[in-house]
């Protein structure tokens, strides 16, 4: 599982007239984001998150930033750090929302992190979490792409570690890539990124052909 690999793009673009300060700071934060400014964006997240203490939306970005960021560390100490601001934040987020999917892979997404760090160590503690959580986010959104592409990576994760093929999980990506094609988020700066990852991911199905 320490080669399972987790790419997020966000790609963001936003009517920046009459807008409110808080639609002002969230388009500059993604634009920090966009622009591999990561620690900016978080920290511009954060303070976002201070001032709409009823949005869970700013405080899922510090998490999801926070928890991107783990993939690929080598340092124990710096993983911790990192996820447990990543969760605090995530609890923030699911204090002002319910039954939000999206909420629910990013807590798998932290899961993920720690599998990926050190399979051994956090798998068997983490693994049937995950699967537990991917089926509940299913069941809320089944026809949210990003769920569906969240569950057909950790699938294929497993897959990999195990020495198994991931061809039985590629027409899970491919339906994703479709519904990526007409899907619109609920609501402004609701998650929308997937789309390049599921066409990379089908990429690697071809090969396996």
């Amino acid at each position: 599982m320490k080669h399972f690999i987790v790419i997020i793009t966000v790609l963001f673009a936003v009517n920046t007239s009459a807008q409110s300060q808080y639609e002002k700071g969230m388009t500059k934060a993604f634009k920090l984001w966009e622009n591999n400014k990561s620690t900016e964006a978080a920290q511009l997240f954060e303070r976002i998150s201070e001032a709409e203490k009823n949005n869970w939306l700013p405080s899922y970005y510090v998490a999801t930033i926070e928890t991107i960021g783990c993939f690929g560390l080598k340092d124990e100490a710096i993983l911790n750090a990192k996820l447990t601001k990543a969760q605090r934040y995530l609890d923030i987020a699911k204090g002002n929302t319910k039954n939000n999917a999206e909420i629910i892979i990013a807590q798998a997404l932290i899961n993920t992190a720690y599998i990926a760090f050190d399979g051994q160590k956090y798998g068997m503690q983490l693994s049937g979490k995950n699967y537990a959580l991917y089926t509940k986010a299913l069941q809320i959104a089944p026809n949210n792409p990003r769920v569906i592409l969240g569950k057909a990576e950790w699938d294929m994760g497993g897959a990999k570690f195990f020495g198994k093929s991931i061809e039985p999980f590629c027409k899970d990506v491919k339906r994703a890539l479709e519904l990526f094609k007409t899907y619109k988020p609920e609501g402004k700066f609701y998650p929308t990124s997937g789309k390049q990852r599921a066409e990379d991911i089908l990429k690697d199905c071809a090969s396996q052909k």
